[in-house]
């Protein structure tokens, strides 16, 4: 199959890094990606194709409903307005693995987050940069395959950790005075 190839690590190195990978490895124009759990149906990739117009840059997903259990609904809820304001976002659902981008936004930005957080560091670069995006409904469905491990202690704090890194580096950071900066930098 000459359409396909494969890329992997010879260890788990995260989900952010196995993205990376992907990202840099990728020779289209056009890049999509979701993940393999089958919660979402691959073929709902015409609804974002159709906004995917000339002035578009990226199209996300957003789930209509989510198919999970009402705490992990809850806690997504939470969990997505709490970024939306702390990192000023406008995406509607910053953890809706399904979407679609040009290529050529990755010559503009580059992602550093090796784990889950890295759907936040790309929204936060996305809109820094002025990418124009387009937001579509998506189905959520129920998880066929593999277990979640977000809610495991070490992930949470590992989580944690990077959405505090990011949020200094892409929030805060850029608000201080230039010798607040630098003096943050070296301690």
């Amino acid at each position: 199959m000459s359409y396909l190839r494969v890329v992997h690590h010879e260890r788990n190195l995260g989900y952010g890094a196995a993205l990376i990978s992907g990202f840099k490895s990728a020779r289209k124009d056009l890049i999509f990606y979701t993940d393999g759990d089958a919660q979402y149906d691959v073929r709902e990739i015409h609804r974002l194709l159709a906004e995917l117009k000339p002035n578009i840059d990226l199209v996300n997903g957003y789930k209509v409903q989510r198919a999970d259990a009402w705490y992990r609904i809850w806690i997504g809820a939470v969990y997505r307005r709490l970024m939306r304001y702390l990192f000023r976002l406008s995406i509607r659902d910053v953890d809706c693995d399904f979407r679609l981008f040009r290529r050529r936004i990755f010559e503009s930005i580059s992602l550093e987050s090796r784990s889950g957080v890295i759907c936040v560091e790309m929204a936060k670069k996305f809109e820094r940069a002025g990418f124009r995006m387009a937001e579509v409904p998506v189905s959520h469905y129920p998880r066929t395959h593999g277990r979640s491990e977000f809610f495991r202690v070490r992930h949470l704090v590992h989580t944690f950790r990077g959405l505090v890194k990011i949020w200094w580096n892409l929030v805060l950071s850029p608000r201080l005075p230039v010798w607040m900066s630098i003096a943050a930098k070296k301690s």
